[in-house]
Protein backbone atom coordinates (compact mmCIF):
# COMPACT_ATOMS: atom_id res chain seq x y z
CA UNK A 1 0.00 0.00 0.00
CA UNK A 2 1.40 3.40 -0.97
CA UNK A 3 1.33 5.91 1.83
CA UNK A 4 -0.05 9.40 1.17
CA UNK A 5 2.37 12.30 1.82
CA UNK A 6 1.95 14.13 5.09
CA UNK A 7 0.41 17.58 5.11
CA UNK A 8 3.82 19.12 5.74
CA UNK A 9 5.39 17.26 2.85
CA UNK A 10 2.52 18.27 0.57
CA UNK A 11 3.00 21.90 1.55
CA UNK A 12 6.71 21.74 0.86
CA UNK A 13 6.11 20.16 -2.53
CA UNK A 14 3.53 22.82 -3.36
CA UNK A 15 5.94 25.55 -2.38
CA UNK A 16 8.60 24.09 -4.64
CA UNK A 17 6.20 23.87 -7.54
CA UNK A 18 4.94 27.45 -7.14
CA UNK A 19 8.53 28.79 -7.25
CA UNK A 20 8.31 32.42 -8.45
CA UNK A 21 4.81 32.92 -7.04
CA UNK A 22 6.15 32.94 -3.50
CA UNK A 23 6.92 36.26 -1.81
CA UNK A 24 10.57 36.50 -0.68
CA UNK A 25 13.07 39.01 0.74
CA UNK A 26 16.12 39.93 -1.28
CA UNK A 27 18.77 42.49 -0.39
CA UNK A 28 16.51 44.00 2.23
CA UNK A 29 13.84 44.88 -0.37
CA UNK A 30 10.45 43.28 -0.62
CA UNK A 31 10.14 41.71 -4.08
CA UNK A 32 6.79 41.42 -5.76
CA UNK A 33 5.53 38.04 -7.01
CA UNK A 34 6.03 37.45 -10.72
CA UNK A 35 4.14 35.26 -13.15
CA UNK A 36 6.01 32.07 -14.07
CA UNK A 37 7.67 32.04 -17.49
CA UNK A 38 6.19 29.72 -20.07
CA UNK A 39 8.04 26.44 -20.69
CA UNK A 40 9.53 26.84 -24.14
CA UNK A 41 11.48 23.57 -24.50
CA UNK A 42 11.13 19.97 -23.46
CA UNK A 43 13.16 18.66 -20.50
CA UNK A 44 16.29 16.72 -21.46
CA UNK A 45 15.65 12.96 -21.38
CA UNK A 46 17.34 10.97 -18.63
CA UNK A 47 20.24 8.75 -19.69
CA UNK A 48 19.30 5.06 -19.65
CA UNK A 49 20.87 1.68 -20.40
CA UNK A 50 19.75 1.23 -24.01
CA UNK A 51 23.25 1.49 -25.48
CA UNK A 52 24.61 -0.96 -22.92
CA UNK A 53 21.83 -3.47 -23.57
CA UNK A 54 22.22 -3.23 -27.33
CA UNK A 55 25.92 -3.98 -26.89
CA UNK A 56 25.62 -7.03 -24.60
CA UNK A 57 22.30 -8.67 -25.44
CA UNK A 58 23.56 -10.70 -28.45
CA UNK A 59 25.75 -12.82 -26.12
CA UNK A 60 23.10 -13.58 -23.46
CA UNK A 61 21.37 -16.95 -23.87
CA UNK A 62 18.42 -18.90 -22.52
CA UNK A 63 18.95 -22.46 -21.28
CA UNK A 64 16.41 -25.29 -21.34
CA UNK A 65 17.12 -28.45 -19.34
CA UNK A 66 15.44 -31.85 -19.53
CA UNK A 67 16.10 -34.50 -16.90
CA UNK A 68 14.51 -37.14 -14.74
CA UNK A 69 13.80 -37.09 -11.02
CA UNK A 70 12.81 -39.93 -8.73
CA UNK A 71 9.20 -39.72 -7.59
CA UNK A 72 8.37 -39.73 -3.89
CA UNK A 73 8.50 -43.14 -2.29
CA UNK A 74 11.04 -45.95 -2.75
CA UNK A 75 9.07 -47.68 -5.54
CA UNK A 76 7.84 -44.64 -7.41
CA UNK A 77 8.84 -44.35 -11.09
CA UNK A 78 11.16 -41.61 -12.27
CA UNK A 79 9.43 -38.64 -13.86
CA UNK A 80 10.53 -36.19 -16.51
CA UNK A 81 11.41 -32.71 -15.28
CA UNK A 82 12.16 -29.53 -17.19
CA UNK A 83 14.02 -26.46 -16.09
CA UNK A 84 14.87 -23.00 -17.37
CA UNK A 85 17.83 -20.78 -16.76
CA UNK A 86 20.08 -18.16 -18.25
CA UNK A 87 23.70 -17.91 -19.30
CA UNK A 88 26.14 -16.03 -21.47
CA UNK A 89 28.78 -16.75 -24.10
CA UNK A 90 32.28 -16.11 -22.70
CA UNK A 91 34.30 -16.59 -25.91
CA UNK A 92 33.87 -16.83 -29.68
CA UNK A 93 34.29 -20.62 -29.53
CA UNK A 94 30.89 -21.01 -27.86
CA UNK A 95 31.68 -21.66 -24.18
CA UNK A 96 28.64 -20.72 -22.10
CA UNK A 97 28.68 -19.89 -18.37
CA UNK A 98 25.66 -20.70 -16.19
CA UNK A 99 24.82 -21.96 -12.69
CA UNK A 100 25.52 -25.52 -11.60
CA UNK A 101 22.02 -25.80 -10.14
CA UNK A 102 20.51 -24.94 -13.54
CA UNK A 103 22.02 -28.05 -15.17
CA UNK A 104 22.02 -30.39 -12.17
CA UNK A 105 20.85 -33.92 -13.10
CA UNK A 106 20.35 -32.82 -16.71
CA UNK A 107 19.98 -35.43 -19.42
CA UNK A 108 19.69 -32.89 -22.20
CA UNK A 109 20.64 -29.21 -22.34
CA UNK A 110 19.71 -26.81 -25.14
CA UNK A 111 20.77 -23.21 -25.53
CA UNK A 112 18.73 -20.55 -27.32
CA UNK A 113 20.90 -17.78 -28.73
CA UNK A 114 19.80 -14.16 -28.98
CA UNK A 115 19.22 -14.57 -32.73
CA UNK A 116 16.66 -17.33 -32.06
CA UNK A 117 18.81 -20.35 -32.95
CA UNK A 118 18.39 -23.32 -30.61
CA UNK A 119 21.50 -25.48 -30.24
CA UNK A 120 22.32 -28.62 -28.24
CA UNK A 121 24.87 -27.98 -25.51
CA UNK A 122 27.55 -30.24 -24.06
CA UNK A 123 28.23 -30.00 -20.31
CA UNK A 124 31.98 -29.62 -19.80
CA UNK A 125 31.93 -29.50 -16.02
CA UNK A 126 30.33 -28.15 -12.87
CA UNK A 127 31.59 -26.73 -9.60
CA UNK A 128 28.85 -27.08 -6.96
CA UNK A 129 30.98 -25.31 -4.34
CA UNK A 130 30.57 -22.04 -6.27
CA UNK A 131 27.37 -23.02 -8.17
CA UNK A 132 29.00 -22.56 -11.58
CA UNK A 133 28.91 -24.70 -14.73
CA UNK A 134 30.37 -24.47 -18.22
CA UNK A 135 28.62 -25.56 -21.44
CA UNK A 136 29.83 -25.77 -25.03
CA UNK A 137 27.75 -25.16 -28.15
CA UNK A 138 28.77 -25.62 -31.79
CA UNK A 139 27.38 -22.72 -33.82
CA UNK A 140 29.41 -23.20 -37.01
CA UNK A 141 30.86 -19.71 -36.78
CA UNK A 142 32.35 -17.42 -34.11
CA UNK A 143 29.75 -16.15 -31.65
CA UNK A 144 29.44 -12.72 -30.04
CA UNK A 145 30.76 -12.95 -26.50
CA UNK A 146 31.10 -10.89 -23.35
CA UNK A 147 34.17 -9.70 -21.52
CA UNK A 148 34.70 -10.00 -17.79
CA UNK A 149 35.08 -6.90 -15.66
CA UNK A 150 36.64 -6.36 -12.25
CA UNK A 151 34.06 -7.19 -9.60
CA UNK A 152 36.35 -5.77 -6.91
CA UNK A 153 36.23 -2.36 -8.62
CA UNK A 154 32.43 -2.03 -8.53
CA UNK A 155 31.39 0.17 -5.64
CA UNK A 156 28.34 -0.10 -3.43
CA UNK A 157 25.82 2.28 -4.97
CA UNK A 158 27.00 1.79 -8.58
CA UNK A 159 24.39 0.96 -11.22
CA UNK A 160 24.21 -2.67 -12.37
CA UNK A 161 22.11 -4.33 -15.07
CA UNK A 162 20.86 -7.94 -15.16
CA UNK A 163 19.86 -9.68 -18.38
CA UNK A 164 18.25 -13.12 -18.45
CA UNK A 165 15.11 -15.19 -18.90
CA UNK A 166 12.94 -14.88 -15.79
CA UNK A 167 9.98 -17.28 -16.04
CA UNK A 168 11.11 -18.07 -19.60
CA UNK A 169 10.76 -14.47 -20.78
CA UNK A 170 13.92 -14.28 -22.89
CA UNK A 171 16.14 -11.20 -23.01
CA UNK A 172 14.53 -9.47 -20.03
CA UNK A 173 16.51 -6.47 -18.76
CA UNK A 174 16.37 -5.18 -15.19
CA UNK A 175 18.48 -2.57 -13.43
CA UNK A 176 19.40 -1.55 -9.91
CA UNK A 177 22.40 -0.79 -7.77
CA UNK A 178 25.05 -2.81 -6.00
CA UNK A 179 23.56 -2.98 -2.51
CA UNK A 180 26.41 -4.68 -0.66
CA UNK A 181 29.36 -6.99 -1.19
CA UNK A 182 30.93 -9.95 0.62
CA UNK A 183 27.56 -11.48 1.54
CA UNK A 184 27.45 -15.00 3.05
CA UNK A 185 24.13 -16.78 2.49
CA UNK A 186 25.00 -20.32 3.59
CA UNK A 187 25.26 -21.69 0.07
CA UNK A 188 28.81 -23.00 0.35
CA UNK A 189 32.27 -22.64 1.87
CA UNK A 190 33.30 -19.89 -0.55
CA UNK A 191 30.32 -17.54 -0.20
CA UNK A 192 31.37 -14.03 -1.23
CA UNK A 193 28.31 -12.70 -3.04
CA UNK A 194 27.48 -9.33 -4.50
CA UNK A 195 24.05 -8.18 -3.30
CA UNK A 196 21.95 -6.26 -5.81
CA UNK A 197 18.47 -4.78 -5.91
CA UNK A 198 17.99 -5.30 -9.65
CA UNK A 199 14.88 -7.53 -9.92
CA UNK A 200 15.96 -11.18 -10.28
CA UNK A 201 13.45 -14.01 -10.51
CA UNK A 202 13.25 -17.71 -11.29
CA UNK A 203 14.95 -18.24 -14.66
CA UNK A 204 17.49 -15.44 -14.14
CA UNK A 205 19.87 -17.98 -12.59
CA UNK A 206 23.15 -18.16 -14.49
CA UNK A 207 22.59 -14.87 -16.30
CA UNK A 208 25.14 -12.05 -16.34
CA UNK A 209 25.26 -8.97 -14.15
CA UNK A 210 26.79 -5.98 -15.94
CA UNK A 211 28.65 -2.91 -14.81
CA UNK A 212 27.98 0.39 -16.54
CA UNK A 213 30.73 -0.24 -19.10
CA UNK A 214 29.05 -3.47 -20.30
CA UNK A 215 31.52 -5.85 -18.65
CA UNK A 216 30.33 -8.89 -16.69
CA UNK A 217 30.93 -8.35 -12.98
CA UNK A 218 28.80 -11.23 -11.68
CA UNK A 219 26.61 -14.24 -12.36
CA UNK A 220 23.11 -14.05 -10.87
CA UNK A 221 22.54 -17.09 -8.68
CA UNK A 222 20.08 -16.59 -5.81
CA UNK A 223 17.47 -14.34 -4.28
CA UNK A 224 16.07 -13.79 -0.82
CA UNK A 225 12.31 -13.92 -1.07
CA UNK A 226 9.57 -14.80 1.40
CA UNK A 227 7.11 -14.77 -1.53
CA UNK A 228 9.06 -16.62 -4.23
CA UNK A 229 9.37 -13.49 -6.37
CA UNK A 230 11.80 -10.60 -6.38
CA UNK A 231 11.73 -8.35 -3.33
CA UNK A 232 14.87 -6.47 -4.26
CA UNK A 233 17.46 -8.74 -2.62
CA UNK A 234 19.44 -10.74 -5.16
CA UNK A 235 22.90 -12.27 -5.11
CA UNK A 236 25.54 -12.69 -7.80
CA UNK A 237 28.83 -14.59 -7.88
CA UNK A 238 31.65 -12.05 -8.38
CA UNK A 239 33.42 -12.18 -11.75
CA UNK A 240 36.72 -12.63 -9.94
CA UNK A 241 35.54 -16.10 -8.90
CA UNK A 242 33.70 -16.82 -12.16
CA UNK A 243 36.79 -16.24 -14.29
CA UNK A 244 38.94 -18.60 -12.22
CA UNK A 245 36.37 -21.38 -12.13
CA UNK A 246 35.38 -21.09 -15.79
CA UNK A 247 39.02 -21.22 -16.91
CA UNK A 248 39.59 -24.48 -15.01
CA UNK A 249 36.35 -26.04 -16.22
CA UNK A 250 37.30 -25.15 -19.79
CA UNK A 251 40.83 -26.58 -19.43
CA UNK A 252 40.13 -29.77 -17.46
CA UNK A 253 36.43 -30.10 -16.71
CA UNK A 254 36.92 -29.73 -12.96
CA UNK A 255 38.28 -27.29 -10.39
CA UNK A 256 41.43 -27.95 -8.36
CA UNK A 257 41.70 -26.08 -5.08
CA UNK A 258 44.50 -25.80 -2.62
CA UNK A 259 44.02 -27.71 0.64
CA UNK A 260 45.59 -26.59 3.92
CA UNK A 261 44.15 -29.09 6.42
CA UNK A 262 43.22 -26.97 9.41
CA UNK A 263 40.12 -26.28 11.46
CA UNK A 264 39.71 -22.56 12.04
CA UNK A 265 37.38 -20.29 13.95
CA UNK A 266 36.62 -16.57 13.93
CA UNK A 267 38.41 -14.23 16.25
CA UNK A 268 36.48 -12.32 18.88
CA UNK A 269 37.41 -9.26 20.91
CA UNK A 270 37.82 -11.41 24.02
CA UNK A 271 40.02 -13.94 22.22
CA UNK A 272 42.10 -11.17 20.69
CA UNK A 273 42.74 -9.76 24.15
CA UNK A 274 43.52 -13.20 25.56
CA UNK A 275 45.99 -13.89 22.75
CA UNK A 276 47.59 -10.45 22.89
CA UNK A 277 46.35 -9.32 19.47
CA UNK A 278 45.62 -5.68 18.57
CA UNK A 279 42.28 -6.53 16.90
CA UNK A 280 39.94 -9.41 16.04
CA UNK A 281 41.12 -9.81 12.43
CA UNK A 282 42.38 -13.13 11.08
CA UNK A 283 41.56 -16.83 11.32
CA UNK A 284 42.44 -18.69 14.50
CA UNK A 285 43.80 -22.20 13.89
CA UNK A 286 41.90 -24.44 16.30
CA UNK A 287 43.31 -27.75 15.05
CA UNK A 288 45.91 -28.96 12.56
CA UNK A 289 45.06 -32.26 10.91
CA UNK A 290 47.66 -35.00 11.24
CA UNK A 291 49.61 -35.59 8.04
CA UNK A 292 48.07 -32.55 6.29
CA UNK A 293 49.97 -29.87 4.35
CA UNK A 294 49.51 -27.55 7.33
CA UNK A 295 51.15 -30.06 9.68
CA UNK A 296 54.05 -30.61 7.27
CA UNK A 297 54.46 -26.85 6.87
CA UNK A 298 54.71 -26.26 10.62
CA UNK A 299 51.37 -24.58 11.39
CA UNK A 300 50.25 -25.00 14.99
CA UNK A 301 47.00 -24.80 16.89
CA UNK A 302 46.82 -21.31 18.34
CA UNK A 303 48.37 -19.63 15.29
CA UNK A 304 46.34 -16.74 13.93
CA UNK A 305 46.59 -16.53 10.12
CA UNK A 306 46.72 -12.86 9.16
CA UNK A 307 47.56 -13.00 5.44
CA UNK A 308 48.01 -15.36 2.48
CA UNK A 309 50.59 -14.23 -0.06
CA UNK A 310 50.45 -10.75 1.41
CA UNK A 311 46.66 -10.51 1.05
CA UNK A 312 44.96 -9.72 4.35
CA UNK A 313 42.78 -12.44 5.91
CA UNK A 314 39.69 -11.05 7.61
CA UNK A 315 38.15 -14.27 8.93
CA UNK A 316 38.05 -18.07 8.38
CA UNK A 317 35.88 -17.82 5.26
CA UNK A 318 38.32 -15.40 3.70
CA UNK A 319 41.15 -17.82 4.52
CA UNK A 320 39.27 -20.70 2.87
CA UNK A 321 38.67 -18.65 -0.29
CA UNK A 322 42.25 -17.38 -0.49
CA UNK A 323 43.77 -20.83 0.03
CA UNK A 324 41.39 -22.33 -2.54
CA UNK A 325 42.62 -19.85 -5.14
CA UNK A 326 46.16 -21.26 -4.88
CA UNK A 327 46.51 -24.39 -7.07
CA UNK A 328 47.33 -27.67 -5.36
CA UNK A 329 51.06 -28.38 -5.34
CA UNK A 330 52.06 -24.73 -5.08
CA UNK A 331 53.47 -22.97 -2.03
CA UNK A 332 51.31 -20.61 0.01
CA UNK A 333 53.11 -17.98 2.07
CA UNK A 334 51.16 -17.47 5.29
CA UNK A 335 51.68 -14.62 7.73
CA UNK A 336 50.79 -15.86 11.20
CA UNK A 337 50.78 -14.47 14.70
CA UNK A 338 52.40 -16.91 17.12
CA UNK A 339 53.33 -16.29 20.75
CA UNK A 340 52.85 -12.56 20.32
CA UNK A 341 55.03 -12.15 17.23
CA UNK A 342 54.40 -12.28 13.48
CA UNK A 343 56.25 -14.78 11.31
CA UNK A 344 55.92 -16.41 7.91
CA UNK A 345 55.07 -20.06 7.34
CA UNK A 346 55.38 -21.56 3.86
CA UNK A 347 53.02 -24.47 3.18
CA UNK A 348 52.94 -26.56 0.01
CA UNK A 349 49.21 -27.01 -0.49
CA UNK A 350 47.59 -30.33 -1.23
CA UNK A 351 44.47 -31.09 -3.28
CA UNK A 352 41.07 -30.47 -1.75
CA UNK A 353 39.60 -33.86 -0.71
CA UNK A 354 36.04 -34.77 -1.58
CA UNK A 355 35.15 -35.73 1.97
CA UNK A 356 36.44 -35.08 5.46
CA UNK A 357 37.15 -37.72 8.07
CA UNK A 358 35.21 -36.95 11.21
CA UNK A 359 36.81 -38.08 14.42
CA UNK A 360 34.82 -39.94 17.02
CA UNK A 361 33.41 -37.88 19.84
CA UNK A 362 35.48 -37.91 23.02
CA UNK A 363 33.65 -39.01 26.14
CA UNK A 364 34.59 -38.47 29.76
CA UNK A 365 35.19 -41.51 31.91
CA UNK A 366 33.70 -41.79 35.36
CA UNK A 367 35.80 -40.43 38.19
CA UNK A 368 36.01 -37.81 40.87
CA UNK A 369 35.56 -34.32 39.49
CA UNK A 370 38.02 -31.60 40.40
CA UNK A 371 36.25 -28.31 41.12
CA UNK A 372 37.76 -25.32 39.31
CA UNK A 373 37.33 -21.74 40.55
CA UNK A 374 35.30 -20.49 37.57
CA UNK A 375 32.06 -22.43 37.87
CA UNK A 376 32.95 -25.79 36.40
CA UNK A 377 33.90 -29.27 37.54
CA UNK A 378 36.66 -31.17 35.74
CA UNK A 379 37.28 -34.91 35.40
CA UNK A 380 40.18 -36.95 33.97
CA UNK A 381 40.22 -37.44 30.20
CA UNK A 382 39.84 -40.98 28.86
CA UNK A 383 42.91 -40.38 26.67
CA UNK A 384 45.07 -39.48 29.65
CA UNK A 385 45.61 -35.84 28.69
CA UNK A 386 43.61 -32.74 29.34
CA UNK A 387 40.60 -32.28 31.58
CA UNK A 388 36.98 -33.07 30.77
CA UNK A 389 34.27 -30.55 31.69
CA UNK A 390 31.98 -32.67 33.86
CA UNK A 391 29.65 -29.97 35.19
CA UNK A 392 28.90 -26.29 34.59
CA UNK A 393 27.24 -23.79 36.89
CA UNK A 394 24.66 -21.75 34.91
CA UNK A 395 25.66 -18.12 34.56
CA UNK A 396 29.24 -18.78 35.64
CA UNK A 397 32.28 -17.38 33.79
CA UNK A 398 32.91 -20.85 32.33
CA UNK A 399 29.36 -21.08 31.00
CA UNK A 400 29.52 -17.53 29.63
CA UNK A 401 32.74 -18.42 27.81
CA UNK A 402 30.88 -21.12 25.86
CA UNK A 403 32.23 -24.25 27.56
CA UNK A 404 29.96 -27.31 27.43
CA UNK A 405 29.85 -30.55 29.42
CA UNK A 406 32.00 -33.11 27.59
CA UNK A 407 34.51 -30.54 26.31
CA UNK A 408 38.13 -31.52 26.89
CA UNK A 409 40.40 -28.65 27.95
CA UNK A 410 43.78 -29.32 26.30
CA UNK A 411 45.62 -26.05 26.90
CA UNK A 412 45.33 -23.06 29.21
CA UNK A 413 47.05 -19.86 28.03
CA UNK A 414 49.04 -21.84 25.45
CA UNK A 415 50.32 -24.43 27.92
CA UNK A 416 49.21 -28.08 27.71
CA UNK A 417 47.42 -29.46 30.76
CA UNK A 418 47.76 -33.16 31.56
CA UNK A 419 45.10 -33.48 34.27
CA UNK A 420 42.21 -31.73 35.98
CA UNK A 421 44.58 -30.67 38.76
CA UNK A 422 46.93 -29.02 36.25
CA UNK A 423 44.02 -27.24 34.58
CA UNK A 424 42.72 -25.93 37.90
CA UNK A 425 46.17 -24.69 38.88
CA UNK A 426 46.57 -22.86 35.55
CA UNK A 427 43.12 -21.31 35.79
CA UNK A 428 43.73 -20.10 39.35
CA UNK A 429 46.79 -18.23 38.14
CA UNK A 430 44.90 -16.33 35.45
CA UNK A 431 44.57 -12.64 36.28
CA UNK A 432 42.53 -11.71 33.20
CA UNK A 433 41.09 -13.21 30.02
CA UNK A 434 42.71 -16.56 29.30
CA UNK A 435 42.62 -18.57 26.06
CA UNK A 436 41.53 -22.19 26.39
CA UNK A 437 42.15 -24.76 23.68
CA UNK A 438 39.24 -27.19 23.80
CA UNK A 439 38.39 -30.40 21.98
CA UNK A 440 34.70 -30.81 21.17
CA UNK A 441 33.26 -33.71 19.19
CA UNK A 442 36.63 -34.47 17.66
CA UNK A 443 37.30 -30.85 16.65
CA UNK A 444 39.53 -28.29 18.38
CA UNK A 445 38.52 -24.71 19.10
CA UNK A 446 39.61 -21.83 21.29
CA UNK A 447 37.48 -20.06 23.90
CA UNK A 448 38.23 -16.95 25.91
CA UNK A 449 37.51 -17.38 29.63
CA UNK A 450 37.28 -14.21 31.71
CA UNK A 451 37.32 -14.54 35.52
CA UNK A 452 34.52 -12.81 37.37
CA UNK A 453 35.43 -9.39 38.78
Amino acid sequence: MTRSPTRLAAALLAGTALGGLATFWQGGLHAQPQAPAAITRALAPQAGFADLVQQVQPAVVSIQVTGRAQAEGPMGPARAVRGLGSGFVMDAEGHVVTNAHVVANAQQVRVTLADGRELPARLLGTDPRTDLALLKVEAGAPLPFLRFGDSDAVRVGDWVVAVGSPFGLNATVTAGILSARGREIGQGPYDDFLQVDAPINSGNSGGPLFAQDGSVVGVNTAIYSPTGGSVGIGFAIPSRIVQQVAAQLKAQGRVDRGFLGVTTQPMSAALATALGLPDAQGALVAEVGAGTPAARGGLRAGDVVLAVGGQRVRDPRALARQVAEVPAGQDARLTVRRNGAEQEVVVRLGEMPDARVVNARAEAREGTAQRAPLGLALAPSPKGEGAVVAQLRPGSPAAEAGLRPGDVILEVAGRPVASPEAAVQALRGAGGPVALRVQREGQSLFLALTPAA
